[in-house]
């Protein structure tokens, strides 16, 4: 059976999603330390009026306030047992303004990494992490959400851990991961060892693809490997999906400044379109405003070639992170040496 988010690519073609949730709260007054997720229940106006200037950019999909809502995270709040009441409260804010437009806007239950590392490295077990993924994703499904959307992964077992909670609990989902230490992520996947990953699965994603990170250009760059091969996996039935940081976050006093404009965002926008992208997106740093540039990009493109990696530096700036050329395709190849990145 076809997914609803797999139908609507098929409608649409491309697809926009949101933009950031927790650089936009700590501007709506979320404090440093606090968790995102208990404003489903302390402050659920705002976690609304962030879903619905989304909406009002034109997002077709729209992630849940729910990124650190797993209990090993929620632990550091001492809300560990609230995981699947919070979850399903975030779903339900978010399905009460996807419904409420005329066109299909799709809710994405979006599920973050646990933070803890898993045997040998760690104590997280499999079988507790795809429990506590589970767990997560039960609520966000009893809220009606529409999609499981994994996102900022690093490592393997835990991509493997969170698609079968997916699996088990019955909901069409997704994976991205965060390329940022060296072209890889911090626990050393590559972009385009994601097709391999998503074949080996028990299900399949509807999408996989890169989110955060340090920036659009290394993000492109990222998405560029994943599709080097003319698709990422199942024989090209699965999406890509690109989320970009908004621009080169830089540190400001106690603050994080994200550089990237509209005008930078839209650039992006088309790159990953001709990239091969399906989804696109904007993390950290994106607002509605980026969103609307967004928006115009994608219904305005006409798809070209595929882009050079010197095209995609030209139109969004150099890379943050080169790496070495210990790398695989043309992309990493032309990296140079390289550093670290982090989260929506």
């Amino acid at each position: 059976m076809t997914g609803k988010l797999q139908a609507l690519i098929e409608e649409k073609g491309v697809l926009l999603a949101d933009g950031a949730t927790g650089t936009n709260f700590f501007n709506m007054g979320l404090i440093s330390g606090d968790a995102p997720e208990l404003w489903n229940e302390e402050s659920p106006e705002k976690v609304k009026s962030l879903h619905q200037s989304f909406v009002d950019a034109g997002s077709d999909i729209i992630l849940t306030n729910t990124f650190g809502g797993n209990r090993h995270r929620l632990k550091l709040h001492d809300a560990q047992d609230r995981s699947r009441e919070l979850n399903e409260k975030a779903a339900r804010l978010a399905r009460e303004v996807a419904d409420t437009v005329d066109k299909t806007v799709l809710v994405a239950g979006s599920v973050g990494p646990t933070g803890e590392l898993f045997e040998p490295l760690g104590e997280l077990t499999h079988k507790d992490a795809v429990a506590s993924f589970a767990e997560q994703m039960h609520g966000l499904k009893d809220g009606g959400a529409d999609v499981l959307w994994i996102e900022t992964m690093s490592a393997s077992e835990e991509i493997k851990a969170a698609a079968e909670a997916a699996s088990q609990v019955g909901l069409e989902y997704i994976f991205t991961a965060s390329f940022d230490t060296a072209g890889r992520t911090m626990m050393g996947i590559t972009p385009s060892e994601l097709s391999t990953l998503a074949n080996d699965l028990p299900s399949s994603p509807t999408a996989v693809g890169a989110n955060c990170g340090v920036g659009a250009t290394d993000l492109l760059f990222s998405i560029l490997d994943m599709t080097q091969n003319g698709s990422t996996a199942d024989g090209g039935n699965i999406a890509v999906i690109a989320k970009a940081n908004c621009g080169v976050p830089r540190v400001s006093g106690d603050q994080v400044i994200y550089t990237g404009t509209p005008e930078l965002m839209a650039n992006y926008v088309q790159l990953a379109i001709d990239a091969g992208a399906k989804i696109i997106g904007g993390c950290c740093g994106t607002s509605a405003e980026h969103l609307e540039a967004m928006r115009v990009a994608i219904d305005t493109h006409e798809k070209s070639g595929r882009p050079t990696l010197d095209a995609v530096v030209a139109a969004t700036g150099a890379l943050v992170n080169p790496i070495s050329q210990a790398g695989s395709s043309d992309a990493d190849k032309s990296r140079g040496g390289r550093r670290r990145g982090r989260r929506r």
